[in-house]
């Protein structure tokens, strides 16, 4: 299969649907458009993708599960705008475009994030069978708009149990104990001697918790079966190790068109990184290692994971 095709098609449903979902604009209006200037300010939807190839991995319709997948965005986007600010990261380019607090001012930015963050779980918890009907509503002003879903259309409904579980593995994975847990502790870690237990728990725990839960949560929504479901976990974890790892390399040797920030800046901040800690040969190979467990993992399925086998070498060689 192509995978770049693949990841184009579900990015190109990934953006349409944000840019529908955020096209009313609401009040204070200058918060609505510092919440779309980041969602909409491009990136890879991996986060998303992965939820919907999981789905179909287990059988399930992705279709059916887009305003769920798409959350995922929305926390994502939310962990960046708070990332960059000057308490954190202090960064100004964020996808080679002046970051939110940059444009909007670092208090918007910070109400940005939040909105997100928040929205997030209103999105995720569209059943497309609430009063009979889907689609996600939007306040705007006293009015409500509601924009339609392919879940709406087939009047199809998520059963609430399968809901909770998938929103409860999202939401533990992106609290204090999945990604902000994570952030803190590479705050702390800035300035200091790296050592491999602290590195392990910031890539655990920034980024591949959230990662792994999107895989997890696709599945789930599908109605995987247990067998399945712990074999594309696995898969979630290794594969959020990887990416982390090959995202320390890029930031090292690889370009600011690539990075949408400057190259470096790991380096200049002090960051416990892997190729910090163990040089960049090993970080490759140990990126590749994680991936080639990934896909392993995988081995209870046919075909109907392909997908997800090509995203993991796709994401090691991933050059953008």
């Amino acid at each position: 299969m192509d995978i770049r095709e693949y990841l184009e098609e579900k990015r190109g449903l990934i953006d349409a649907y944000l840019d529908s979902y955020f096209s009313h604009p609401f009040t204070p209006r200058l918060l609505h458009e510092s919440m779309r200037y980041s969602l909409l300010a491009g990136g890879k939807r991996i986060r998303p993708i992965l939820a919907l190839a999981s789905c179909e991995a287990c059988g399930g319709d992705s279709t059916l599960i887009l305003p769920q997948a798409a959350a995922l965005e929305l926390i994502h986007t939310y962990s960046l705008i708070h990332d960059d600010l000057p308490a954190m990261d202090n960064d100004d380019l964020r996808r080679g475009k002046p970051t939110n607090h940059r444009v909007f001012g670092e208090a918007m930015a910070i109400l940005a994030g939040d909105a997100l963050l928040t929205e997030a779980f209103v999105m995720m918890t569209n059943t497309g069978g609430d009063r009979g009907e889907g689609g996600t509503q939007i306040i705007s002003g006293k009015a409500h708009r509601r924009v339609e879903t392919p879940i709406r259309k087939r009047n199809i409904g998520i059963p609430r149990g399968v809901l909770v579980r998938a929103v409860r593995e999202v939401a533990f994975a992106a609290g204090a104990r999945g990604m902000v847990g994570g952030q803190a502790q590479d705050v702390l870690s800035e300035n200091t001697e790296p050592d491999a237990e602290t590195l392990t728990f910031i890539h655990s725990h920034k980024t591949a918790a959230l990662i792994a839960a999107s895989v997890k949560m696709g599945a789930i929504l599908a109605g995987c079966g247990r067998r399945k479901l712990d074999a594309i976990s696995r898969y979630g974890e290794k594969i959020g190790l990887a990416f982390q790892i090959v995202d320390d390399v890029l930031n090292v040797e690889g370009t600011a068109r690539e990075l949408g920030k400057p190259v470096g800046s790991d380096r200049k901040k002090r960051k416990v990184t892997f190729p910090a800690l163990f040089g960049i040969e090993t970080a490759k190979e140990q990126a590749a290692s994680y991936a080639r467990e990934a896909i392993e993992g995988l081995g209870v399925f046919s075909s109907e994971a392909d997908p997800l086998r090509e995203i993991a070498r796709y994401l090691i060689v991933r050059r953008q």
